[in-house]
């Protein structure tokens, strides 16, 4: 830790006045992570400020650069360190006077309403941050939770073993799925889907979310980005077709995002016709589009309970 700067020796005085011992300025606290001004020093400006102590000597502050919680501020040495809860005033010195009494009970006014005014402020600013995550959970097990029915009239066969994961965290609760779709009378997959369904609880996705999938055709080269109305409170639907015209070379791919307040869902379909039965194409891009919409919507639905 860092010596804190030595006050200057005070100035000759007449020897009719003792001399005074510097005041020591306070010790700095260790660093903190909080990366806020202290709530209790009210900024430069604010009429509800705490009284100045009386025998005191005002501390001017240094606009733009508010003290930390503990340190003496920055440019003054002889700044005393916060405290925490508002100072009790100390009445004038020479009698109990009516102007004695009207001092104090101003200055304990004012301390009274400095600190009803941030218990306000920090009350109503806690229940505006709150997470809204419109009554939805995230399931353990996102395979059996999502609703991919429409899928099945051209896949019927079901994925064995598809792949699940879950998480649970005071920031982030996550589901996960993602399996093999297959034609009858196939043994491995012709296409695939994944399912994934995220709870934001600590931080608002919808500036990211709409920078993300509204401009992803900008990011990347040879998707079609279209926004899709009557799911959550926005949605894009980006697909991409390499196959170009051929019925044996090429993929193609097509994701649904959907924001709901805090809660972001999103689907994903892709096959390559490599892997499909020359004698079958892959449903259209257009057909895909449909199911990702319907069964995405019915597992909003039910997740939201």
């Amino acid at each position: 830790m860092s010596t804190p700067p030595q006050p200057p020796q005070p100035a000759d005085r007449p020897a009719s006045q003792p001399q005074q011992s510097p005041q020591q300025p306070a010790v700095p606290a260790q660093p903190t992570a909080y990366p806020y001004p202290n709530p209790q020093s009210p900024p430069p400006g604010n009429f509800y400020a705490q009284p100045t102590m009386v025998g005191q000597p005002a501390v001017q502050p240094v606009p733009g650069q508010p003290g930390q919680f503990g340190q003496p501020h920055p440019g003054n040495p002889y700044a005393q360190a916060p405290q925490f809860g508002p100072a009790v005033p100390v009445p004038p010195s020479g009698g109990g006077g009516g102007a004695g009494r009207a001092v104090l009970w101003a200055a304990v006014g004012a301390v009274v309403a400095s600190a009803a005014w941030a218990g306000g402020v920090f009350l109503i600013g806690g229940k505006g941050d709150s997470a809204d995550l419109r009554g939805y959970s995230a399931p353990a097990n996102m395979c059996s939770s999502a609703d991919y029915s429409s899928f099945k009239t051209e896949y019927p066969e079901g994925d064995s073993s598809p792949t699940k994961t879950s998480l649970k965290n005071t920031a982030l609760d996550e589901s996960y799925c993602s399996l093999g779709l297959k034609k009858t009378g196939s043994s491995y997959a012709d296409a695939y889907l994944s399912m994934q369904l995220d709870l934001h609880k600590k931080t608002d996705p919808g500036p990211e979310f709409t920078a993300t999938w509204k401009n992803y055709g900008d990011s990347h080269t040879g998707y079609e980005v279209s926004p899709v109305g009557g799911i959550g409170d926005e949605a894009y639907l980006v697909s991409q077709d390499t196959s170009s015209g051929s019925s044996s070379s090429g993929s193609r791919y097509a994701t649904l995002a959907v924001r709901d307040g805090w809660v972001t869902y999103t689907m994903s379909y892709s096959v390559y016709f490599t892997s499909y039965d020359q004698d079958k194409n892959p449903p259209a891009l257009s057909e895909v589009d449909a199911w990702l919409k319907k069964d995405a919507k019915a597992t909003l639905g039910q997740l939201k309970g």
